[in-house]
């Protein structure tokens, strides 16, 4: 498996998710203080690598409607995630 490589703010987003329940976008928000539009594209990225999953499923998170979807952790991930934050 490669090794992950995440930005300063992407650390910060998913520090801001709680690994058991995920949490709603205005959660997010609030957590990291990130501008919205800035916050939809972290999102959308995390989300394109496969690290986060929304429910219910999208492609692509838009900004009109990030606040009300539900973001969480992929399992298939969250150890390697954990990891890479510890090295960073």
């Amino acid at each position: 498996m490669k090794k992950i490589k995440l930005t300063g703010r992407e650390m910060a987003v998913l520090r801001a998710i709680d690994y058991a329940n995920g949490n709603t976008g205005t959660e997010i928000v609030e957590r990291t203080h990130v501008e919205a539009d800035e916050l939809v594209d972290i999102l959308n990225g995390l989300c394109a690598a496969g690290y986060l999953e929304t429910v219910p499923m999208v492609e692509q998170v838009d900004l009109a409607d990030f606040a009300a979807w539900h973001f969480e952790l992929n399992p298939s991930y969250a150890q390697e995630l954990k990891e890479a934050m510890r090295r960073a």
